[in-house]
């Protein structure tokens, strides 16, 4: 414990056969992780039964508090320690969604969000504190949440009777036409610029209006702006999307994913099985690859599979994957067990030519095989000199896009656990 940092992380207590058995945050790694190895702990209702299972503890550092708590999470749901009761369920962080396709664009909190059509910030930690921030930036900025269907082109709208959010002017009304669309979309404007980065200014305001209100006496208007000001400050308390995206809340319909891949491929049977591939670097020359499996369009935790490059020295991605696809489909052949529909890898064209070389090398007649491009989502076929390109709302590609996405987040976000050589497979 004397070598970890007092910095906020995740740690993980593993068994002796280096299985993880406890996940946890911290705000001080070295001083939590700590507390497990002493008196109280064993005494502890809570840890008594298991702590003297503990063999071995790793740790991730984390930039804060809420990495730290989001983090924690993800590990749980995924690993599903034994001795982790809680954050186990379905239960997930909640978004700040702006839809973007309306005339009227409006503002929500959701723990299902959407896919297209909507700005989107978050997870958010704490929804208490989202949607007291939220009361006060409608007080500042006059969005609507309301669920209505508005259009400058439909008349009735001028005869609509606003809520009580328009008479304490905390809405400008657009269903009642008080705010051109032009305006209201300004005012939406103002509101990304500040839930992007831009509060500074607003928060010195604040903290200027409750100092003044102090000065004159007025101590419930100060204490109002304070509790405000800490409302708006408690909005930092969120992960960023790409890193702490919850896979599980951006439902995807996995039948017309598989329909839609089907037919873009020129497939003769609908899949139902796709495995995804991808390579990791755990810093200097050391190299992993992770393997996912998805049945029916739905993630099959059971199937994943991690590995250790054994022969590539230094950093090679195209050797790298002709290695992990000849081992994995080597024995499966020898096993005689049955080969995905369609192996996905994370690339280009090059890494596309390392994967059938594998097959080829291992005189192995491959599934369908595909690599998809982060950059344009461009998909690459064998002897297609040309990329596939689908639109970005397509139900085939949301779904590749899905199987890449968990193979990239199981390979990276996993490089903790993976140090230990038993969790490899050989």
């Amino acid at each position: 414990m004397k070598t970890f940092p007092q910095e906020p992380g995740v740690y993980l207590m593993k068994d002796a056969a280096g299985v993880v058995i406890y996940v946890g945050k911290a705000k001080n790694l070295r001083s939590r992780a700590s507390s497990y190895f002493l008196k109280a702990a064993s005494e502890d209702a809570r840890t008594a039964d298991w702590i003297s299972d503990i063999a071995d503890i790793d740790f991730v550092q984390c930039e804060s508090e809420v990495d730290a708590l989001l983090m924690e999470s993800r590990l749980i749901k995924d690993i599903q320690p034994r001795n982790n009761k809680d954050l186990k369920d379905d239960k997930t962080f909640p978004y700040l969604m702006i839809t973007t396709r309306e005339e009227f664009p409006r503002v929500e909190i959701t723990r299902e969000p959407k896919t297209s059509g909507v700005k989107l910030y978050g997870p958010f930690t704490s929804a208490g504190a989202l949607r007291g921030a939220i009361q006060v930036m409608q007080r500042i900025f006059k969005f609507r949440t309301c669920t209505l269907d508005i259009s400058e082109s439909d008349e009735k709208w001028k005869w609509f009777r606003p809520c009580l959010l328009a008479s304490i002017d905390q809405c400008t009304a657009p269903c009642n036409f008080r705010i051109s669309k032009e305006d209201y979309r300004r005012d939406i404007k103002r509101l990304q610029t500040f839930l992007d980065g831009g509060k500074t200014k607003l928060l010195r305001e604040l903290n200027a209006e409750m100092t003044a209100a102090s000065k004159e006496l007025d101590f419930e208007r100060a204490a109002v702006l304070r509790d405000e000001i800490k409302m708006l400050e408690r909005l930092s308390e969120r992960g960023e999307l790409d890193t702490h995206a919850q896979p599980e809340v951006f439902y995807i319909d996995p039948k017309k994913g598989l329909t839609g891949l089907k037919k873009v491929l020129n497939l003769s049977e609908t899949p139902r099985i796709i495995e995804g591939v991808d390579i990791a670097h755990l810093g200097g020359n050391e190299t992993v690859a992770s393997l996912v499996q998805f049945i029916d369009g739905l993630p099959f935790k059971p199937g994943y599979r991690r590995y250790k490059i054994q022969d590539v020295k230094g950093i090679d991605d195209f050797r790298s994957i002709y290695e992990v696809v000849s081992r994995r489909f080597r024995r499966l052949s020898d096993a005689g067990d049955p080969f995905p529909d369609i192996l996905l890898i994370d690339g280009g064209k090059g890494q596309l030519s390392a994967a059938m070389a594998a097959f080829r090398d291992q005189e192995i007649t491959p599934p369908t095989v595909i690599s998809l491009a982060k950059r344009d989502e461009e998909i690459f076929r064998p002897g297609n000199s040309e990329p596939l390109r689908l639109s970005k709302s397509a139900f085939a590609l949301r779904l590749l896009q899905y199987v890449r996405d968990e193979s990239h987040r199981f390979a990276q976000h996993y490089h903790h656990i993976l140090r230990n050589k038993s969790t490899f497979e050989r």
